[in-house]
């Protein structure tokens, strides 16, 4: 499997190509959310490879991409040895910020000499891809945010939350994946339309391999109050022309967020998916597909996800 080093830690990422001819075809980058990785997004990036090359990643610490740095060998040369040193200190500087999310894809593109991308992210992932869009404006030709919005603080609420949330990444039993039926219940507050069996399944592992600090760590800085005031802000800021996505029924990023976060800026067009809940992109595909097309100005026969 294809891994590259990004800021001192492996991750994995993977190619969905289509041949083109002599055609140079431009790149869609694929952001999946929290607790997830890039699986979910292969038979979106399918339907686009016609037009795109699709580079899919997993994000630090979920997935398949580890979540801590890769440890290096001591060096006999004092150069390499002040260097592997300085690269340990930047690394022990990461955080699970979502800006350091950010800055982790802005390496990746480098790692792969990719100056300029289209973006496609999901949920956690597109509040990553939102802080992207402001930090490195010239590397964005266009966004899609899939199920993304902006909310108010409740003290309360987010400490029901982060104490919740605390138990669910601490009780991840290996064996649980082997319960009969428990994929559809663990997917149950995620959907509204049914997705293929195996994408159930590929969620719920995902869940349970994904790093104990990551999933934890993203938890708290991803629903806070200083997310909550930054956020706004970032939508108003944007110049990136973006396509904002929301499933009608979906109950952990409402429809309603994700049109008030289309409000801050003039840059955002804003779409509902009707009969769908957090995951439009499977719940739909087809609509989901064509939404996508017309932002993009994409003139082909209706995709067809295979």
């Amino acid at each position: 499997m294809p891994y590259i080093n990004v800021r001192g830690v492996e991750h994995y990422y993977e190619w969905v190509k289509k041949p083109s001819g002599s055609l140079t075809k431009p790149v869609m980058v694929f952001i999946h959310g929290w607790a997830g990785s890039a699986r979910y997004w292969r038979s979106t990036a399918n339907a686009l490879s016609e037009q795109f090359d699709c580079l899919l990643y997993d994000l630090r610490g979920f997935g398949r991409s580890r979540g801590k740095p890769t440890i290096v060998q001591a060096s006999e040369s004092v150069a390499e040895s002040e260097s592997l040193q300085e690269q340990s200190e930047a690394i022990k500087d990461l955080t699970y910020e979502l800006e350091e999310y950010a800055d982790d894809l802005a390496a990746l593109l480098d790692g792969l000499h990719i100056q300029r991308v289209y973006i496609n992210a999901h949920s956690m992932g597109a509040s990553v891809a939102t802080l992207f869009f402001n930090r490195y404006p010239q590397r964005v030709e266009r966004g899609i945010l899939t199920c993304s919005g902006v909310f108010e603080y409740d003290e309360k609420a987010f400490t029901a939350f982060h104490k919740f949330g605390g138990y669910v990444v601490k009780f991840r039993p290996k064996w649980l994946d082997k319960i009969p039926f428990v994929d559809r219940m663990f997917m149950a507050r995620f959907l509204h339309s049914p997705i293929p069996n195996s994408e159930r399944q590929a969620f719920l592992q995902d869940f349970l391999q994904a790093d104990y600090d990551a999933a934890l760590g993203t938890i708290f800085t991803s629903v806070s109050k200083a997310q909550s005031e930054l956020m706004p802000q970032e939508f108003a800021k944007l110049t990136v022309p973006t396509l904002l996505v929301a499933g009608e029924y979906d109950k952990i990023i409402p429809a309603e967020m994700g049109r008030q976060a289309a409000a801050f800026s003039d840059k955002v067009e804003f779409v509902v998916i009707p009969n769908t809940a957090h995951f439009p992109m499977l719940e739909d595909a087809s609509t989901y597909l064509r939404r996508v097309q017309e932002f993009l100005q994409i003139k082909t026969a209706e995709a067809q996800v295979g």
